[in-house]
């Protein structure tokens, strides 16, 4: 499973959109958490406080707002978060490296 928080630091209105992908369980991520102002607030703490990584895509925020709480992500997003995916990834293995 792996758990990602895309992030649009609008200076007018702060948006998020908490993603997981289980690749066993379901064919694309999905969303478990969006919302705007104080809403996306509270998502990004609990996103630190269980260190979820992060990222800035605004494109893809604002689109991605906008679906359900458990609703896959559109197929046109797969290429963009895929990508996010693997670099989040990629820094995991590198710290897990470090570690040891």
């Amino acid at each position: 499973m792996y758990g990602l928080m895309l992030v649009h630091e609008n200076p007018k209105r702060q948006k998020a959109v908490a993603l997981r992908y289980e690749p066993d369980e379901r064919v694309a991520p999905h969303v478990v958490a969006a919302g705007e102002g104080e809403v996306a607030k509270q998502i990004l703490e609990i996103a630190d406080l269980h260190d979820v990584p992060v990222y800035e895509q605004p494109e893809v925020v604002e689109a991605l707002v906008r679906l359900e709480v458990g609703t896959e992500i559109p197929q046109e997003f797969y290429r963009a978060i895929a990508e996010i995916l693997a670099f989040v990834y990629s820094i995991d293995k590198k710290w897990e490296g470090r570690k040891n």
